[in-house]
């Protein structure tokens, strides 16, 4: 029998016979066909292929075990190190494998397995499991979920109840690492009503926790309240200015919601005694710190201050970045992540968004001053070599700028949301203002706010502007420039490219930027990141984040008028002042020193020069850049496992419903549509087919072009049609020729004909009934590519 009815027949009888089930014994559940990926994003709108276990055997809120079911002519085992890899990924302990006749139990903490007779009761493998916690540490673990839009995915769970075992057991220090966008404000609103319903504190008594939650900046906190809008009447947000008004601390509440500059900030009477030393050390039971790794932990770092003085309470801190160089701070003081889900494994998950990497250099990144140059005010040493690292901060080049925004449009899509990160607030305005005088005519271009600077200057409309960036039913702004604000704390899931028009300083601050273009949105199949700075090579971290999709380097030849200014303005982070203007957002802050003299230069021949393009494409297989070559001998020995031959390749191409499949073999293999359209440069066949991308690297057969093949049907086909079909015939191969193979899906046949007919009805008296109209376009696919073995 087939596993569909070995599983119907023998091994759900015996799970029912085991008491597991709703109607068997309350509490369990037996879910099957539990999916736990969504499948990567691998372009066109498809995904590869969901993880999905057979049966998961849940009781009171906990998953317990895995069994993984094959047919019942399969060996009892087939199945065992597929379950064993769900397992490690889902946290569980225990795992069976059946063919229905019999069971194998394994258990995956001691690595011994054996044959069973039966499957273990619920109430027995749940003591198994928890068979070291202790009574407060079963209650909150126990506790559902509040379920408010949807049930937390696998990895907040993980995350969930690891934090919630250790914080009942009393562990004093806990940290959770999740990449950006894998909503760590949820799992923190989850840990919080498990042990908020489960009366869990760290005095040991029957009341409910008091729990803090503190983050440098309002539109953190403004967010994680929204996430914990179910304890609501709970809720007490500390503000500095309330503060000063009533002349208390609030304290009659459970949870607290705070900015760091409020609940450390002073009175004018009393400015060494900040607010937070009004509470007493014990008030709180759980101190929740949002991006912990910003503050940082080292002994004179702000966040050490108020979780000094909470010594009582358990502190959980949250953060997007691995340990590395520059937060060890954290990381020392938190000690190891409990639980860690990097931002590779949300992109191979299927829950964020891969990125391609656009690395741009021009002949303008290196500077030194030629005597035919006319310097017009200010002084410039000019013995010296200006980089990148100079420019914006030691010298200023506005024409410079202005370039590099113009060709910045030329590489996004213009009509796309965008941010661009410049060095400070001056070079936001400038890139803005550049933006907006090259930017494209048309309907978004014309609007006055296409372009706008978003920075702590603007205030109220920076955020009103950020407000209408982050709403994805407007398309205006479409383009924002900032410095630093932007870096952390925008939930804008329609964002299709980064723009690094300056070094980013540190690894922890380029995943943060990173992660602004990682969320998912409909129709995004990835998001591009345009680096005129070369951040991503000196900051790869393929562990934690993947490989890019393909990586393409551009380097540009350019000459402009320039003008040169020594930097402005030194950028850095604000430190803490007894009071904190209770309008200010915790956003880090450009700090203005003495302005020296500007230093204009002025090229001899004060005549921008063309700009030519070079395209170096490195490709990602397996976590790893390899070059062109390597992935051409990759993808033919791929080729045995995908079609038998030639003729084999063209009868699957010629079907648009088995192209798709070869499609999506081709991209569950790491070969994704769009690299195989990047090869078309490689083989000089950028006008032709990926069938010919194919056929030559599998065959090496001579490419043609869609017009090349067009052409052929045009002239042996067209004449052996009946009616008005020569002339439907003719628009799809003009659509083709022109727009590309994608254009002869199954799903496009309705549009093409909406095209040229306006509706169904019109085009069925030209060309038939429906059934017909996709008989002959099926049809025209084989003709398409027929002739063309041997």
């Amino acid at each position: 029998m087939n596993e569909a009815t070995t599983r119907r027949e023998l091994i759900d009888p015996k799970l029912k016979d085991c008491r597991w089930g709703r109607n068997e014994t309350v509490g369990s559940e037996v879910v099957a066909e539990y999916g736990f990926t969504d499948g990567r994003l691998i372009g066109a709108g498809q995904r590869g292929k969901q993880k999905k276990a057979d049966y998961i055997l849940v009781y009171k809120n906990q998953k317990l075990a895995i069994v993984e079911a094959k047919a019942e002519g399969r060996e009892i085992t087939d199945g065992l190190e597929q379950v064993k890899s769900y397992a490690e990924v889902l946290n569980i302990r225990f795992v069976y494998s059946t063919n229905g006749r019999g069971i194998y139990f394994f258990d995956m903490k001691t690595g011994r397995g054996e044959m069973v007779e039966k499957y273990h009761l619920p109430d027995d493998l749940f003591v198994m499991t928890f068979d070291d916690v202790n009574h407060k540490q079963y209650e909150a673990l126990v506790e559902p979920y509040q379920i408010v839009k949807h049930r937390p995915r696998y990895y907040q769970e993980n995350a969930i109840n690891a934090a919630v075992r250790a914080i009942s057991g009393g562990e004093d220090r806990v940290l959770l690492t999740l990449a950006t966008g894998t909503g760590k404000t949820t799992i923190a609103f989850q840990i919080a009503w498990k042990l908020f319903q489960a009366r869990w504190n760290r005095r040991g008594d029957e009341r409910r926790p008091r729990i803090l939650f503190i983050a440098d900046r309002n539109i953190l906190i403004e967010q994680a309240m929204g996430d914990f809008e179910p304890l609501e009447s709970e809720i007490v947000r500390v503000n500095g200015d309330a503060i000063r008004k009533k002349g208390s601390i609030p304290t009659n509440g459970n949870i607290f919601f705070s900015i760091y500059q409020a609940i450390a900030g002073a009175p004018r009477e009393q400015p060494d005694k900040p607010y937070f030393m009004d509470y007493p050390v014990d008030f709180f039971d759980l101190v929740i710190i949002d991006e912990c790794h910003r503050g940082g932990a080292g002994n004179e770092s702000s966040w050490r201050e108020v979780l000094n003085h909470f010594s009582g309470a358990a502190h959980l801190g949250l953060t997007a970045t691995p340990k590395r160089d520059d937060n060890v701070d954290t990381y020392e003081y938190f000690g190891e992540p409990l639980y860690t889900y990097s931002l590779r494994q949300g992109i191979e998950d299927g829950f964020l968004t891969p990125f391609k990497v656009k690395r741009i250099t021009t002949t303008m990144d290196r500077y030194v001053f030629n005597p035919s140059d006319y310097v017009e005010s200010g002084e410039i040493d000019e013995s010296r070599e200006y980089t990148l690292s100079d420019f914006n901060r030691k010298i200023y080049l506005p024409e410079r700028e202005e370039r590099m925004a113009q060709i910045m449009l030329e590489q996004i899509d213009p009509n796309q949301k965008t941010i661009v990160f410049c060095n400070d607030e001056k070079h936001a305005a400038m890139v803005r203002d550049a933006i907006n005088k090259h930017k494209p005519v048309g309907t978004l271009g014309d609007h006055r706010n296409y372009c706008v600077r978003v920075t702590a200057t603007e205030g109220k409309i920076g955020d009103e502007h950020l407000e209408d960036f982050r709403d994805n039913e407007k398309q205006v702004p479409t383009i924002v420039t900032t410095s630093r604000k932007l870096s952390t704390g925008v939930d804008a899931r329609n964002v299709r490219f980064i723009v690094l028009m300056r070094g980013v300083g540190s690894m922890v601050e380029f995943k943060q930027i990173v992660g602004r273009g990682t969320r998912l949105y409909d129709g995004k199949d990835y998001f591009t990141i345009v680096d005129f700075y070369g951040n991503d090579a000196k900051f790869e971290d393929p562990g934690w984040d993947g490989e890019p999709q393909e990586v393409e380097k551009k380097d540009i030849e350019m000459n402009v008028d320039v003008e040169y200014e020594p930097a402005e303005v030194a950028v850095g982070t604000a430190s803490l002042v007894n009071e904190p203007d209770p309008t200010y957002d915790g956003s880090p802050v450009d700090i203005e020193e003495e302005k020296p003299q500007k230093t204009v230069v002025r090229l001899a021949d004060g005549k921008e020069r063309e700009i030519k393009y070079t395209v170096d494409t490195k490709f990602y297989m397996d976590g790893k850049p390899v070059s062109p070559q390597e992935f051409l001998e990759k993808l033919f020995g791929q080729v045995p496992d995908l079609f038998i031959d030639e003729e084999d390749l063209r009868r699957q191409w010629s079907d648009p419903r088995t192209r798709e499949a070869l499609l999506l073999g081709l991209a569950e293999r790491g070969f994704e549509e769009q690299k195989l359209q990047a090869l078309k440069q490689l083989i000089d066949a950028e006008d032709s087919d990926v069938y010919d991308v194919l056929r030559y690297i599998a065959y090496a057969k001579e490419t043609m072009t869609r017009s090349e093949r067009a052409g052929l049907v045009r002239e042996y086909y067209l004449e052996q049609l009946d009616d008005n079909e020569p002339d439907f015939v003719d628009f799809v191969l003009d659509t083709y020729e022109r727009e590309g193979e994608g254009e002869l899906s199954l799903y496009k046949l309705k549009s093409l004909v909406n095209l040229k007919y306006h509706t169904m009805r019109d085009a069925s008296e030209k060309l038939g009934e429906p059934s017909e109209i996709v008989r002959d376009y099926l049809e025209l696919q084989q003709e398409l590519y027929a002739g063309t073995v041997g």
